[in-house]
């Protein structure tokens, strides 16, 4: 039996974030400098110091005039979030962040650092209305889309910590981004795009990643996984699955109730197609729930339905406990033979590393509670 939960789309209007230089293009961060009757030029500085040389404290702006400093920084680095709390794992190189929002709203956001690469997960929402029953974020329900800044911001703090060796590893920067923390990226899609060019522009306009970096994940809002492939920006594309046929994915994904299996997976197709990045499919495998023998058959016969040009790479994720939840993660040897039988359909397939579940800091466990 299909169980029907609400979704919402459309956040619930709160107090907007101050603006910040993060929310803005360089031309527009000048016109607001100038509103304030401040000298333009030095948004230019005020935004090296930002994405640049990752400064937060005004005191070591000595490029901005003593009298001005303030004013200026107030006018376009105001403070978007405050820091509650930090958890580590992994030795101290996974690290959860309960970030408090200027309206009270909390998120959560993740960094991982590897021998090879830094991770940053980010939240796009405080909570998420896409209600699927086994994510923790998704069982609390949506409180408000995120600005732009506010998601760029947790980047940013991530490349400050590493800047100042609070990450065992020395000196390091963050190289990969994932969109797959509290909330649906899709659902917030101006805010998203907009912080995803931050974080591309090169300094002082932004960050300066790579966007081959990035990764936006989706439920599948089809329309804008569409509109994605037009943006010109060579993201990558993540959609989260979970099953192969409408009927469980109708209970686990509520979205394919709007946008089914073949809706959902075909625009991931054009994704690929439009862009020739290859699509990561994410799949949680669940005990006696999604990861029985056939329904690996059936997933590998629905993605090489589109060819087999390389198009797309499955991402099995072992579930991650969340308290009271009646899902749990399948047996290895299940889950081997999944990852054999999607192999024999010629469907590259990994099994995700997964970090910070003793912290609540792994897939869908942010939650964000104090």
């Amino acid at each position: 039996m299909v169980t029907q939960l609400p979704l919402v789309f459309d956040a619930p209007r709160r107090g907007k974030p101050p603006r910040h230089l993060a929310d803005l293009t360089v031309d527009e961060r000048v016109e607001l400098l100038k509103e304030k009757g401040l000298p333009g030029f030095r948004a230019k500085q005020l935004s090296a110091h930002y994405f640049a040389r990752l400064v937060d404290d005004p005191d070591q702006m000595t490029d901005l005039p003593a009298d001005q400093r303030h004013a200026l920084v107030e006018a376009l680095l105001p403070t978007l979030m405050t820091p509650v709390r930090t958890l580590e794992a992994d030795g101290g190189t996974t690290r959860k962040t309960l970030w408090r929002l200027h309206d009270g709203a909390l998120v959560e956001s993740v960094l991982m650092r590897y021998r090879d690469r830094t991770t940053v997960c980010v939240s796009s929402q405080a909570g998420c209305g896409m209600a699927c029953p086994f994510c923790a974020t998704g069982q609390g329900g949506l409180q408000r889309n995120m600005s732009t800044a506010e998601i760029v911001e947790q980047v940013v703090a991530g490349a400050r910590s590493l800047a100042r060796d609070e990450v065992p590893g020395g000196h390091g920067r963050v190289s990969n981004v994932v969109f797959m923390g509290m909330g649906e990226p899709l659902a917030n899609y101006n805010a998203v795009i907009g912080a995803v060019r931050r974080l591309t522009e090169p300094a002082p306009a932004g960050l300066g990643m790579s966007a081959r970096g990035v990764t936006v994940s989706t439920v599948g809002l089809v329309p804008r996984m569409r509109q994605l492939a037009d943006e010109g920006i060579p993201v990558t594309l993540a959609l989260s699955l979970h099953a192969p046929d409408d009927e469980l994915r109708n209970e686990l994904v509520p979205v394919n109730t709007r946008w089914n299996v073949q809706e959902a997976v075909e625009a991931a197709w054009h994704y690929a197609a439009t862009t020739k990045r290859r699509v990561s499919i994410e799949y949680a495998m669940m005990r006696g729930i999604n990861d029985q023998g056939w329904r690996a058959d059936l997933l590998g016969d629905v993605l090489q339905s589109y060819g087999d040009w390389g198009w797309v790479h499955v991402n099995l994720i072992p579930l991650n406990p969340t308290p009271g939840s009646k899902w749990t993660a399948s047996d290895p040897a299940d889950e081997r033979e999944f990852v054999r039988r999607l192999e024999a359909k010629g469907i590259p397939t990994t099994v995700r590393d997964t970090r910070g579940s003793d912290i609540d800091g792994a897939c869908g466990q942010l939650a964000a509670v104090e």
